[in-house]
């Protein structure tokens, strides 16, 4: 489990850093409502709390952090959540089948913008932000730029909870 402050997220060498702060890579994909984005660059919130799922089953790890996702977007107007499900470079006709089962399953068109799936080089995605296994989720606070602020792995708890929310509520206020 990695939970740090987002004080202490800092950038490996060699692996697209900006002075100290580690990057969120720059990623094209289409979101469940077939619209492309661009990330980082197309995140929407000055903050964005970023879930990114290796596996089927994470989906319930997710889910578990979901609930306060939400509830920071309704404190902070400037927050946004993101599941980026990622899985490894596809031809079109299964990423076609992957998209639209996962479509199929989330009616609620908010979710649908929100959810982009990531068809990758999965190892070098995990290299570029130091995800060392894909064994469990891993949950980023990114802003616009790619800067990752804050980070933590695994179930929600409301210890990590409390720690998201104290993150956000410090990056917000300016008290970085």
């Amino acid at each position: 489990m990695i939970v740090s402050s987002y004080q202490n997220v800092s950038n490996p060498a060699g692996s697209g850093q900006t002075g100290n702060r580690m990057r969120f890579p720059t990623v094209t994909a289409a979101n469940l409502q077939r619209e492309q984005k661009t990330l980082p660059q197309a995140f929407e919130g000055e903050f964005n709390i970023v879930f990114i799922p290796f596996q089927q089953w994470h989906q319930r790890l997710v889910d578990g952090w979901v609930p306060l996702a939400r509830k920071l977007e309704r404190q902070h107007p400037n927050v946004r959540y993101y599941e980026l499900p990622t899985i490894q470079r596809l031809n079109r006709l299964s990423r076609v089948f992957i998209n639209e089962g996962m479509r199929a399953g989330i009616p609620d068109n908010t979710a649908r913008e929100r959810t982009i799936t990531l068809y990758l080089d999965k190892a070098a995605f995990r290299r570029a932000l130091d995800l060392p296994s894909e064994s469990t989720i891993y949950i980023l606070v990114v802003d616009r730029a790619g800067h990752v602020w804050w980070r933590a792995s695994g179930e929600y708890t409301p210890e990590k909870g409390e720690a998201l929310a104290q993150a956000l509520d410090n990056l917000l206020s300016g008290g970085i």
